[in-house]
């Protein structure tokens, strides 16, 4: 029995029907579960869908880039240079409770080809990790506003090398360079996955247009 991470757990099922999909989304450093609730109305999904949106809180740590103060943090961040020197152990211990997550939707009937793993700039980082080691088949993989920092260290599955990747990014985002966006979306074209790269005018944020982007993919990769 896993000690599943505290969520807040929001579902769009306008026809109340079985739920059997599913969208886990981590959000970044600092915030809570709640960061996004707000947005799944918002995204003009399809009605005929029943979607549960699990939206997990990170463990509170100290994080030493904010002078080791305690926040909800997914890992720490050891340094803000751009090669983002980070605590990989701590991704890896955060991808796997992600992981049961996933596990828990599976027992729930959700079968993981309907399951989409997405995050926010910190939480984007473990999201990446998560979904491209994960031995099964996902529906997709949704990372805004963030960067791959586990490179090195991800087994890469066969399983998810035909999985649809969403990349987006704030054009004049100052917390994580856009930059960083283009590196993940260039590495991981050149491993032969398929990936939509988007930037929008904003900071480090999400924007309505994005988010009726956003909506418009996980239509499609949900169908």
């Amino acid at each position: 029995m896993s000690n599943y991470l505290d969520a807040v757990v929001k579902e769009h099922n306008p026809s109340k029907k079985k739920i059997d999909r599913a969208v886990i989304w981590l959000h970044g450093l600092g915030a809570s579960g709640h960061d996004f609730e707000p947005v799944v109305p918002q995204l003009g999904l399809s009605d005929d869908m029943a979607v549960r949106f699990i939206f997990p809180h990170a463990p509170k740590r100290p994080v030493t880039v904010n002078g080791g103060m305690v926040m909800p943090a997914w890992y720490d961040i050891l340094e803000m240079s751009l090669e983002r020197k980070v605590d990989i152990a701590q991704i890896e211990t955060s991808a796997q409770q992600i992981n049961d997550l996933i596990a828990r939707e599976v027992e729930r009937g959700v079968t993981p080809e309907h399951i989409v793993i997405a995050g926010f700039s910190q939480g984007g980082a473990v999201a990446y990790h998560v979904a491209l080691s994960h031995p099964k088949r996902l529906a997709g993989l949704m990372t805004l506003s963030t960067y791959l920092a586990t490179d090195d260290h991800i087994e890469y599955s066969e399983a998810n090398k035909e999985m649809p990747i969403l990349i987006e990014h704030g054009s004049h985002d100052p917390v994580v360079p856009v930059v960083l966006g283009e590196q993940a979306q260039q590495l991981l074209s050149g491993k032969g996955y398929s990936v939509a790269y988007h930037t929008y005018p904003m900071a480090h944020q999400v924007c309505m247009p994005q988010i009726q982007n956003i909506g418009k993919w996980l239509n499609a990769v949900l169908a």
